[in-house]
């Protein structure tokens, strides 16, 4: 049967045209030109993937819930939530076929340690591939009330001073993050160093869950910890701590999170794999536009997802942060980015960056070949493609893999074309 023309056009080009309209009205950074054809046919629609119950998770959360991976035909897609990153690398390197988990929502260096095989059972490599970015900052050192009458912020100065008259009482001092290697662990070094602390002589840096770190502050097991939301928000609210800084301020829109994904499944499932990258776009896009923030904050508070009270997500989810210090900061210029500022794109400069803080701590070594590493591991040529697919604006997708030079808090500069030279500048450190 022929079908109806509406205007030259069939009801079926309409109704498609119709909704790319309406995608590009919701979703600004998606060009009102119409979307390009989705993947070829699907090699699976079944995906698994991890995530930790933080705030920078979201856009997985809202694939799921607002139906964006159903949309691209990913109708399998479990998204299961892990206890630790440690558990998160443990399933990564089963993978599905044996009870583990396909890809993740991950500390940007994770992929690369697992790579490298720096930090997996038997320091066996396991190929991974960097997706996509999750998210531009958004995470916070806190320290615990011991200290409230010193307000710490980025400066550690008297912070320092504090901790060396308490280790000098034979009580240990505890700096917490999440994973060796990690961005919390990087994120915490760097501001300790910064201000003279050694963070392998001077403090003990441990690792503890993002979702333990409260209980563990409460009972007196750390004096500072890095990590992302809710945790920062929810020790003001039980009156346990306050926030010295969010790790913008260290590193103004500094990259964070991944989607990792296993090598054998994306090479397995190159169309399943760009359903998958499309649908996470779209939902950060989701996640970015100020209107459905609240949205956004009560999907992570549910039970399944990060299982925290409302109160203790949506402010600082709004970009409003109130440190616990007397300081409050609307709007605030360090928020957590998904889509904004290229936060989606993942440049492979970042990707230098954290090799190098990795090589500076010892956890890699020094004479890996960074760049090398850097384009078996980041696919921005992935993510460039769904882009284009999903019609997303030039002005929106990055003209080269690099974002340029960067100048952290404390004056030091990173220039991608030069990364000994960054790490020659560093006072403390282990190589």
């Amino acid at each position: 049967m022929e079908q109806t023309k509406l205007n030259g056009l069939s009801r079926r080009q309409f109704l498609k045209t119709a909704s790319i309209g309406m995608a590009a009205g919701l979703f600004p950074g998606l060009s009102s030109q119409a979307l390009a054809a989705a993947p070829g046919k699907l090699e699976t629609t079944s995906a698994k993937l991890g995530f930790i119950a933080l705030t920078d998770a979201a856009p997985l959360f809202v694939a799921l819930e607002k139906g964006f991976f159903a949309k691209h035909g990913m109708t399998n897609v479990e998204v299961l939530k892990q206890s630790s990153w440690g558990t998160t690398r443990d399933n990564l390197v089963l993978g599905s076929s044996k009870g583990g988990i396909d890809g993740a929502h991950i500390l940007t260096p994770m992929p690369y340690l697992i790579s490298t095989g720096a930090m997996t059972p038997n320091n066996i490599p396991v190929p991974m591939y960097i997706l996509a970015r999750l998210n531009l900052g958004g995470q916070c050192i806190s320290v615990g009330n011991e200290y409230k009458d010193l307000k710490v912020g980025t400066d550690v100065k008297q912070f320092k001073t504090a901790l060396e008259a308490k280790k000098s009482g034979g009580a240990a001092i505890n700096a917490a993050m999440t994973f060796p290697g990690g961005t919390h662990d990087l994120w915490m070094r760097y501001w300790l160093s910064a201000g003279g602390i050694d963070p392998n002589q001077n403090i003990n840096t441990i690792v503890v869950p993002p979702a333990q770190m409260v209980a563990n502050m409460r009972v007196g097991s750390m004096d500072t910890f890095c990590v992302c939301e809710p945790w920062n928000q929810q020790l003001i609210n039980q009156k346990i701590g306050y926030t010295a800084n969010t790790t913008g301020e260290l590193w103004s829109k500094h990259p964070e999170k991944a989607l990792g994904m296993r090598a054998d499944y994306v090479d397995a499932n190159p169309n399943a794999t760009q359903a998958l990258l499309m649908a996470v776009m779209e939902a950060q896009m989701f996640c970015e536009e100020p209107q459905n923030k609240k949205e956004v904050a009560e999907i992570c508070a549910k039970r399944r997802w990060i299982n925290a009270p409302f109160t203790d997500i949506v402010d600082r989810m709004q970009g409003n942060f109130d440190y616990g210090t007397g300081r409050v900061v609307e709007n605030h210029p360090e928020q957590m980015r998904y889509w904004k500022d290229n936060a989606s794109y993942p440049f492979k400069s970042h990707d230098l960056w954290f090799l190098t803080e990795n090589k500076r701590w010892g956890y890699l070594p020094k004479d890996l070949d960074s760049q090398a590493v850097i384009d078996k591991v980041n696919r921005e040529d992935l993510w460039r493609k769904a882009a284009i697919a999903l019609g997303v604006d030039k002005s929106d997708i990055p003209e080269t893999t690099s974002r340029g030079i960067e100048t952290f808090f404390d004056g030091k500069v990173f220039d991608p074309k030069n990364p000994q030279a960054y790490l020659d500048s560093l006072v403390i450190k282990r190589v």
